[in-house]
């Protein structure tokens, strides 16, 4: 990789520490001190989120009826979802093991605490459920294909990648294919010993 690019991945890491600074400071201004994974917040502030939350019946009345039609189409993904969370465990666990690519914890990207609020009602405290599991399982998924494919085949694309997983800064020039027989072990010695 050249000096530019480390350059530039260096302030990017910059930039993401800024970003977990300014959260924090957004979470000492709703009162909220973490606990591990766990949020707690002040009992004063627990009883004005019970406050604001709005009964789940109403919740249902005031809904825009289109929203209550398709809910079932929303909720059928489940059983996908959960197909491919249960494959890539299954996958990890034989695949990751026999290459020596260590394994990614799953609770790492699965993240369901929104439910804990006490300003969402029952439907809302569902939906949160839901799209914290889904949208983890995808972050689950992309960080175990992102730890696949800088094994089996780490070259970046001729074109740009839109978002990329954290592993692909770390891949080989497209093109290169003195750098890809020369550094292909590097990469793959790299991705072994990554630390969660």
């Amino acid at each position: 990789m050249n000096e530019k690019i480390t350059d530039l991945i260096s302030k990017i890491r910059l930039l993401e520490d800024t970003l977990e600074d300014e959260y924090e400071k957004n979470r000492r201004l709703y009162r909220l001190k973490l606990q591990g994974k766990f949020a707690e917040f002040a009992e004063d502030v627990i009883a004005r989120h019970r406050e604001l939350r709005v009964n789940w019946l109403r919740f249902i009345a005031h809904s825009d009826i289109l929203n209550i039609v398709v809910a079932p189409v929303i909720y059928s993904a489940i059983i996908p979802i959960a197909l491919v969370d249960l494959w890539l465990t299954i996958y990890q666990h034989v695949c990751f093991r026999v290459y020596g690519i260590p394994l990614v914890k799953r609770s790492t990207y699965i993240m369901m605490d929104r439910h804990h609020l006490a300003y969402l009602n029952v439907i809302e405290k569902i939906n949160c459920i839901y799209c914290g599991y889904g949208n983890g399982v995808f972050a689950y998924a992309r960080e175990i294909a992102g730890r696949t494919e800088q094994f089996w085949c780490p070259i970046k694309h001729a074109v740009r990648v839109r978002d990329p997983h954290r592993h692909y800064t770390k891949f080989l020039e497209h093109g290169d294919g003195e750098g890809y027989c020369a550094k292909l072990q590097d990469v793959r010695n790299d991705i072994r010993s990554l630390e969660e």
